[in-house]
C-alpha cells in the first residue's frame, strides 16, 4: 500500500515537473524543473523494483545530461526567455495531442503481463559484477567521463572572451 502511494506522488510529481517544462518561459527554471522530473522518474523505478535503472537515472540523466545543460545555459550569453515569436505553437500542440492519442491507444489495447507477487530481487550487484568484474567493461566505464570533461572544457574555451 505504501509503495503504491508512493508511486502515486511521484507520478504526480513528474507530469508537474515535465509540464513546468514546457510551460516556464525561464529556461534555467526549466532545466531545474527537468531535473526533478527525472529524479521523479528514478523515484518511480526504485517503487517497481527496478533498483539498477533507478541508479542509473540518477547517474546519467541527473548527474550528466542535466548538469551538462545547465552548464550550456550558463555560458550561453543573454538567455533568459524562450523563443519570443511562438509561431509553432499551434503545429506543436496538435501533434503533441496526436501523440498522446497514439500512447494512450497502444496502452489500452496491449495485453499488460502481471508480475507474480513474490519479492523480485536485486539486479544491481549482477550488473556491476558484469560490468566490473573479470573481463568487464571498466575501461568503457573510465573512458566516458573523461568525453564528458573534454567537452565540458572545449565549450568553455569555445564561448570565453577573447
Amino acid at each position: 500500500m505504501g509503495l503504491e502511494i508512493a508511486f502515486w506522488i511521484l507520478a504526480i510529481v513528474g507530469i508537474g515537473a515535465a509540464l513546468s517544462v514546457v510551460l516556464l518561459r525561464n529556461v534555467f527554471r526549466a532545466a531545474l524543473s527537468l531535473i526533478l522530473c527525472f529524479l521523479a522518474v528514478a523515484g518511480i523505478f526504485i517503487t517497481l523494483s527496478a533498483d539498477f535503472l533507478a541508479a542509473v537515472q540518477v547517474l546519467v540523466y541527473v548527474g550528466a545530461i542535466a548538469i551538462l545543460i545547465i552548464l550550456g545555459i550558463m555560458l550561453t550569453r543573454e538567455v533568459q526567455r524562450g523563443s519570443p515569436a511562438n509561431r509553432l505553437r499551434i503545429p506543436a500542440f496538435i501533434v503533441a495531442v496526436a501523440f498522446l492519442g497514439v500512447v494512450a491507444y497502444a496502452m489500452v489495447n496491449t495485453p499488460w503481463q502481471i508480475a507474480s507477487e513474490a519479492p523480485l530481487e536485486p539486479t544491481t550487484q549482477a550488473l556491476g559484477a558484469m560490468l566490473f568484474g573479470d573481463g568487464g567493461f571498466i575501461l568503457a566505464v573510465e573512458i566516458a567521463p573523461i568525453l564528458l570533461l573534454v567537452a565540458i572544457l572545449g565549450a568553455i574555451v569555445l564561448v570565453r572572451e577573447k
